[in-house]
């Protein structure tokens, strides 16, 4: 069962989406919050699997409430506006998905698919070793390995995870979290992993924030939260 939670400060939109959701037996709504404030608590008691949050509410936006929550241990966050040019800062922010008012029922049941797979991932650890020398990836029908030490840098989106070296870009089933634990490659940011031989220099930015420029021009984020950890790892101190 997927526990869920729906957010938004119109009861009549909770209730449409409520009844949309009906049909999928295995999405259990263990509650419904008119606002982010009553949305973080219920997050903090019934520790979902799955909230669908408005975006545009009074107070303090959807946007907003996700940024306050620990992306770690943050559950999977599915936006539900009307409004379509919150998309790209919604993905950016760690969004799992993204739908528009009024919800159309096929896109909303290919977002429980992508749901439910992420819900029950594949545990790569049987066949996966302790230390990746190589790293699966495909593109299209081709399936190609890469050598670790040429991965520059990987990050996730909506598309899944990609690998980049300095000829391509690349998809691979692996996640962040094998890669990150099973590699030389750090996290720099909860959406990016990076290889240390591949930084040519970081510049820190005001709030804490930096920027990696990588040796072959690529500029990646690098978030406050691994900034210390990633300087340390490099010998600043």
């Amino acid at each position: 069962m997927i526990k869920t939670l729906l957010i938004d400060d119109e009861p009549l939109a909770r209730e449409e989406l409520a009844s949309l959701l009906a049909p999928f037996d295995d999405i259990v709504i263990a509650a419904q919050c008119s606002n982010a404030i009553e949305g973080i608590a219920a997050i903090h008691k019934h520790k979902p699997d799955l909230v669908f949050l408005d975006i545009a509410m009074p107070r303090i936006s959807g946007m907003e409430m996700l940024a306050m929550l620990d992306p770690d241990t943050q559950p999977k966050v599915v936006f539900v506006t009307a409004y379509d040019e919150y998309a790209v800062k919604a993905f950016e922010n760690n969004a799992f998905d993204y739908l528009l008012k009024p919800i159309e029922v096929p896109r909303l049941a290919t977002c429980i698919e992508r749901i439910r797979k992420a819900h029950t991932p594949q545990d790569l650890s049987a066949i996966t070793p302790q230390a990746l020398s190589l790293v699966p990836c495909y593109s299209g029908n081709v399936l190609k390995v890469l050598k670790v030490d040429d991965v520059e840098y990987a990050y996730s989106d909506l598309g899944g995870v990609h690998v980049a070296t300095d000829a391509e870009v690349i998809h691979t089933q692996l996640t962040l979290k094998v890669l990150e634990s099973r590699t030389p490659l750090l996290r720099c940011h909860r959406q990016y992993l990076i290889n240390p031989a591949a930084i040519a220099e970081i510049e820190v930015q005001d709030g804490g924030n930096a920027e990696i420029i990588t040796r072959g021009g690529q500029t990646l984020p690098v978030s406050r939260r691994y900034l210390k950890a990633l300087k340390q790892t490099l010998g600043f101190y």
